[in-house]
């Protein structure tokens, strides 16, 4: 869990900021609101460890309000509050779309292998039985896979063919496809009705490399003012990508559920300071300083603190769904 004041962060402003939209009120997160929108209803953050770090946000804050029980199982986590029957669900599911890592064609077992046009039943076997679905996917497309439609091979990442056979599809095209083949089965599953909430690219702020080659965000105690964002063209293209996706599913849909889009790409660019940087867990003897080689020290500036800028994606989800069940009345 990313606490980084229980994880020995010094500095603590990031938590007072907050994000307020030009046109509309977004107002606090109200946990017995939540409660009772919810009530006899079931709620699944389904994807990446970025799903994990907004679920865990949600629990935090209603935790104020009631203690949940653990109803979870070897498939998902589960998290029962008993006075409205309200569950909230995880899901692992690294790319949203079918993976496996078993031998296809020339490819070696152990390399993870993507059909990106069937969705993952891993959740999808579940779906009905979620009545509002937060999807959270794109970082994983970073890493070692091949990509496959039709079942042919078409592309891949960070991995060579033994023949040296070209890439058709790289891993941003992936991203798009995965994205528009997860959201058109749950758009045109027939008996589907539920709310599926989109979460946009979550942006990292690594700076000076990536996650692995020293990239650092360390030293960042107040949001970016317009003009001082590192702008990342990956970043940027995978946002385009998947909000394309979106709408391509959207034209496909002929269920009676509904789909949106929570887009918080452009507006957390700004929160460099909102992420544990070297504080990622407790260990009080965690280098937190460059060494005398003034390499920063490991890094996660994916991931977000608790509290944190993350809450404000849950304030988002509660007026997603406030306005889903009770309508839209607020200016």
């Amino acid at each position: 869990m990313q606490n980084c004041q229980g994880n020995g962060r010094p500095d603590n402003e990031y938590e007072s900021w907050r994000w307020k939209p030009s046109h509309c009120d977004l107002p606090r997160f109200n946990g017995l609101k939540f409660l009772e929108l919810m009530s006899n209803k079931t709620l699944a953050f389904i994807g990446d460890s970025v799903a994990r770090n907004q679920m865990e946000s949600l629990l935090c804050i209603l935790w104020q309000v009631e203690a949940p029980k653990n109803r979870g199982n070897h498939h998902m986590q589960r998290w029962y509050f008993r006075s409205k029957n309200v569950m909230i669900v995880r899901i692992w599911s690294s790319w949203l779309v079918q993976h496996t890592a078993e031998p296809f064609s020339y490819v070696p077992k152990g390399v993870d292998k993507l059909h990106l046009d069937k969705p993952d039943e891993t959740f999808m076997q579940y779906i009905l039985d979620f009545d509002v679905v937060v999807l959270s996917s794109g970082h994983w497309f970073a890493k070692r896979s091949v990509y496959l439609l039709n079942n042919e091979i078409v592309g891949f990442q960070l991995w060579t063919p033994p023949n040296h056979e070209r890439s058709k599809i790289n891993n941003i095209k992936a991203f798009g496809i995965s994205v528009e083949t997860i959201l058109t089965a749950m758009a045109t599953h027939p008996n589907y009705t539920g709310l599926t909430i989109v979460r946009s690219y979550s942006p990292d702020h690594y700076e000076g490399g990536a996650w692995n080659t020293g990239g650092s965000c360390t030293g960042k105690v107040k949001p970016a003012l317009p003009g001082q964002i590192v702008h990342s063209e990956f970043t940027n293209i995978m946002h385009e990508k998947q909000v394309m996706g979106f709408n391509r599913a959207i034209k496909k849909k002929t269920n009676r559920s509904n789909l949106k889009l929570m887009d918080i790409t452009e507006a957390f660019s700004y929160r460099h300071d909102g992420h544990p940087g070297p504080y990622r867990n407790p260990d009080p003897n965690k280098q937190t300083k460059r060494g005398p080689d003034g390499r920063p020290p490991p890094q996660d500036c994916l991931h977000w603190c608790m509290p944190g800028p993350v809450d404000t994606w849950n304030e988002i989800v509660l007026e997603i769904i406030r306005r889903e069940y009770e309508g839209f009345t607020r200016g």
